[in-house]
């Protein structure tokens, strides 16, 4: 199978299971026993949706980019602005309701058959890195658009027993203001208010570049983002993996059962210098050998807690 063939149909099923979850509980029951093949197959899968309109989506969201040559695409500069207006056009065509919020997050949200009931919320971020893949957080927001517009086309959507929304968060990446999870932070309300005072390299604060943006934000209007818990019924994302094992193992999806957690924590180890040739080996005190001694221990520490070992 061709790299190209091969991607085509890892978009079919993580579009296809999105549209199974939206359709039916049911329906997920059946999906681990589907082969590539039968999806291939199956007309009433919507593969021109699910998968070859999905996947032309994912590569023309992936040139709009800051930079020449490569993606970069970070908080609202531009090239996130066009993408803005690119993902709305999309939820709009897929029938859902949409606005940008005062953090840049681009919502589309279709209430079902009760308006009322807790939302399910689906999506992903829209910002990159630097040198980005074009995977990366645009999977999930392309994926979720996709099932949704699939179900608009067959007529089903209106008939959603709760209300569905995406969300293409603004920031997740943290690459202009050095502060990570702008866009979602602000959605759970676990951003302070000075979180807008924050500024970049340039000494540019959030709320003043927000306002370059047309976006005019105070702190209570941050704090008033926050969606209330009671109304969200669960939030699902699908995301490239960044890793090797799906691959390794030819699976085309997998469920998240945990996610890395980072510790980032300032060691100093101090010696004492002496001269190359005449201080003997047992009254050295060198820094570097006992800074390689303690990263040899933590690598084998980790070996020993994820149940592997080392070679």
């Amino acid at each position: 199978m061709s790299s190209a063939t091969a991607s085509n149909t890892f978009f079919l099923h993580s579009c296809f299971l999105l549209f199974c979850l939206l359709s039916a509980p049911s329906c997920v029951s059946m999906f681990s026993g589907i082969e590539t093949g039968d999806l291939e197959k199956r007309d009433d899968l919507f593969p021109q949706i699910l998968r070859d309109e999905a996947v032309a989506r994912l590569y023309e969201l992936g040139k709009v980019s800051d930079a020449s040559g490569y993606l970069e695409r970070t908080f609202l500069s531009p090239a996130s602005m066009r993408a803005i207006n690119l993902i709305r056009k999309w939820m709009e065509d897929a029938g859902l309701r949409t606005w940008v919020d005062q953090m840049g997050n681009v919502h589309g949200r279709v209430d079902g058959a009760n308006a009322n009931a807790e939302a399910l919320l689906i999506g992903s971020h829209m910002d990159t890195v630097v040198d980005a893949g074009m995977f990366d957080g645009s999977l999930g927001i392309v994926s979720a658009i996709s099932a949704l517009k699939a179900m608009h086309v067959n007529g089903k959507l209106q008939k959603l027993k709760r209300p569905v929304e995406v969300i293409a968060f603004s920031d997740e990446e943290g690459v202009r203001f050095q502060t990570t999870f702008l866009g979602s932070g602000a959605i759970a309300g676990i951003l302070p208010g000075t979180t807008l005072e924050i500024s970049d390299k340039r000494e540019v604060m959030i709320k003043d570049f927000l306002k370059e943006n047309s976006i005019d934000i105070t702190e209570e209007s941050l704090l008033k983002l926050k969606y209330d818990p009671k109304s969200v019924w669960g939030y699902v994302e699908v995301h490239i993996e960044q890793g090797p094992v799906l691959e390794q193992v030819g699976f085309p999806l997998g469920v998240v059962k945990g996610i890395a957690g980072q510790t980032r924590l300032k060691v100093t180890v101090r010696g004492s210098q002496g001269h190359a040739g005449t201080v003997p080996m047992s009254m050295r005190q060198d820094p570097m050998a006992a800074a390689a001694e303690q990263i040899v221990v933590l690598e084998s520490l980790c070996y020993i807690y994820r149940g592997y070992t080392s070679n």
